[in-house]
Order: C-alpha cells, then sequence, then structure tokens
C-alpha cells in the first residue's frame, strides 16, 4: 500500500514542478503554454491505460504506438525533474540566470537540445546489445567444457515485437550454446502481441535447448497462459524442478518470488545429485546465501534490469547484494543480467542491454 501511495503521488508532484517550469520557461501566450502541458500530462497518462489493460482491445499498431509514448513519457519526466532541479540550484547560487529559463527562447533549445541529444544516445545504446562472456572452472568432473548462453527479462510485448526477437535468436545460435537459459520476464505485459505476432515460432528456431524459469511478469501477463505459450514455443519451463543435462549438469528453476508458495531452495537442493555441476535459474536475485548455503555452483537471475537509467541504477545497486553482473560467496557464483530486452521506454543511460555467454570448464 505504502509503495502504491508512493507510485501514485511522485508522478502527480513530478507532473506539477515541470508543469510550472514549462509555464515560466516558454515564451508563448498561456493558451499555448497550456497546450504543450497538457500534452505533456497526456502522454504521462497512457502509461495506465495498460494497468486495466485498455491497449489489448485496440489495434496492435495503436497499441503499440501508444505504449512506447506513456511508458517512454515516465523516463523524459524523471530527466525532466532532474534538469529543473539543477536549474533551480544554479539560480540558488547565482549561476543560471532567470532570463534564461523565464519567457526564454534560449532555454526552450538548451533545454530541447539537451532532452533530444540524451534519449536519441539512449535508444541507440538500448539496441547495441552487448556480449558479456564469463568462463568459469570448477572441480567437479565435467566431461568437457560447456557453453552457455544465458539471458533474462526480454520483456516480449507490445514495445519489443517479432522482428526484434528475430535479431535475439540469430544472436544466439550463433553462439552453438549447449543450451539456453533465460532467467525470467520472458514476456512484459501482455500475452497479445505474442499470440497475434506468433513469436512461439521465433523460439523454435533456436538451434539448443532453451530451459526457464517464471518471472514476476509472467505473473503479471497471467501465469496460466504464460506457461501455454512456453509450451507452444519448446521452452523447458522449470517451476519448483530440475532437470539434468548430458548426465553431469543439473539445472534448478524455482518459481518466481511472485508465487507465495514456491518451495524453499533447501527444500530443491536436497532433491538433485551434489556432485553433478549446479546451475539455479531464479528470477530475482535476493537471498544469495540461500544458494552459497545449498551449495550451487552457478546461480542466474535478472530482474533489477541495473535499473535501466542513471541514477535509477543507485537505487537498484542500494537493494540488491548484487544488482548486476559477476559476484561470487564462497564457491558459488552468480551472474545477475542488467536484461536483454527493456521494460517501458527503449532507453539505456548509464546501463545496458546484454545476454550472457558462459563456459564452464575444469
Amino acid at each position: 500500500m505504502i509503495w502504491m501511495m508512493i507510485f501514485m503521488v511522485l508522478p502527480i508532484v513530478a507532473l506539477g514542478y515541470v508543469g510550472w517550469h514549462f509555464w515560466l520557461l516558454l515564451p508563448l501566450a498561456g493558451v499555448w503554454k497550456t497546450a504543450v502541458i497538457a500534452i505533456g500530462a497526456a502522454c504521462f497518462l497512457l502509461l495506465f491505460l495498460d494497468l486495466g489493460r485498455k491497449l489489448d482491445s485496440m489495434p496492435l499498431s495503436v497499441a503499440q504506438w501508444l505504449y512506447e509514448i506513456g511508458t517512454s513519457s515516465v523516463i523524459v519526466l524523471m530527466y525532466m525533474v532532474m534538469i529543473f532541479l539543477v536549474a533551480d540550484i544554479g539560480r540558488l547560487i547565482h549561476i543560471v540566470p532567470r532570463h534564461l529559463v523565464c519567457h526564454s527562447w534560449t532555454g526552450t533549445l538548451i533545454l530541447a537540445t539537451i532532452i533530444i541529444s540524451l534519449f536519441t544516445y539512449g535508444n541507440l545504446h538500448y539496441r547495441h546489445k552487448y556480449r558479456q562472456a564469463v568462463s568459469l572452472t570448477t572441480g567437479k568432473a565435467l566431461p568437457r567444457s560447456y557453453r552457455f548462453v544465458m539471458a533474462s527479462d526480454l520483456h516480449l510485448g507490445y514495445h519489443n515485437p517479432r522482428k526484434e526477437l528475430a535479431r535475439w535468436v540469430d544472436m544466439f545460435n550463433a553462439e552453438n550454446a549447449d543450451a539456453i537459459f533465460i532467467a525470467g520476464d520472458i514476456i512484459d505485459v501482455s500475452l497479445r502481441p505474442l499470440i497475434e505476432e506468433d513469436m512461439a515460432a521465433e523460439f523454435r528456431r533456436l538451434n539448443a535447448p532453451v530451459y526457464a524459469c517464471l518471472g514476476n511478469h509472467e505473473y503479471y501477463s497471467g501465469q496460466p497462459e504464460a506457461i501455454k505459450f512456453y509450451q507452444a514455443a519448446g521452452i523447458h519451463l522449470l517451476r519448483d524442478e530440475a532437470v539434468v543435462i548430458d548426465s553431469t549438469i543439473v539445472v534448478v528453476g524455482r518459481d518466481d518470488r511472485a508465487n507465495m508458495r514456491r518451495k524453499p531452495l533447501g527444500r530443491l537442493a536436497g532433491s538433485v545429485d551434489k556432485s553433478k555441476y549446479m546451475i539455479l535459474l531464479d528470477h530475482q536475485p535476493y537471498n544469495l546465501e540461500q544458494a552459497e548455503r545449498e551449495g550451487f555452483d552457478l546461480q542466474l537471475s535478472g530482474h533489477t534490469h541495473h535499473g535501466q537509467v542513471w541514477p535509477a541504477s543507485w537505487i537498484t545497486e542500494a537493494i540488491y547484494e548484487c544488482a548486476w553482473g559477476k559476484h561470487q560467496r564462497g564457491n558459488t557464483h552468480y551472474y545477475v543480467s542488467s536484461g536483454l530486452g527493456i521494460w517501458g521506454g527503449k532507453f539505456r543511460i548509464g546501463t545496458r542491454s546484454e545476454y550472457a555467454v558462459i563456459t564452464v570448464g575444469n
């Protein structure tokens, strides 16, 4: 309830703050200022269309545009708040002259240049997918080295369509991996675009077996329908269960933390052969000490997105023991992915979109 109140109140305060600054800044008549502020507020309010599943009843192309505009506006609003805060502090310490922030074409042009440049960079940076190589050694007996592709947070849906997934499938296939691991949130907020575009067919093009665990967004989109999609896509969904690969590697997939009845990790670990190399798929990287205590060799997680944009990355780093990248506790290795896809606006500022190629050998 507290988080819901914060989620509702803070954007309203931010909209008021930014709107007031636009009223002061724009060298236009009142009616035009009102129109600009109203359009900006309307763009932000589009975000709430999906909360009521209104987008699912619209033509797909229209829904995609509205989703992009609504979710992108959240990030734009955050940066607008930061820019105007800097300007206000600058005025207080007499660095920023008043004429630059009040009825100023020069100030308007400067603001437009900053915003356009920043988000053009953020979008291009998001579209570049980083290949993170991870090399691990183990004392457990393996007949050979294994190569795995790991990704998380694809968030397929209104803003990550089939053509984008096809590009990702081609990247994965180029690795010639022994297996592909997806650590949750394949689906964004609605299954409708995945079904209409038959995205399951793209997954079936993958040249290695795919193992996945559920993420919290699979619960948002409808967990029973999500499971049906996984089956159609040929994905081996692990819900509090284990599978053995090549008789030497055990992969355990946990149900997402959104399921309050998921099995304790100790119970899952107690049912597997710990002499084998043990890999855990767990979407949300909380309580990392559990995997160490149960003797897992490697845990793969996602969920954090590393904040998606700075300075939100600072928040995730404060919340999680490991918000992104490689980590180690005792003999247990961890990799927390910042995500291949993204929720909301397609911007990466201070973070990156990535997939990992993990090599395990003696």
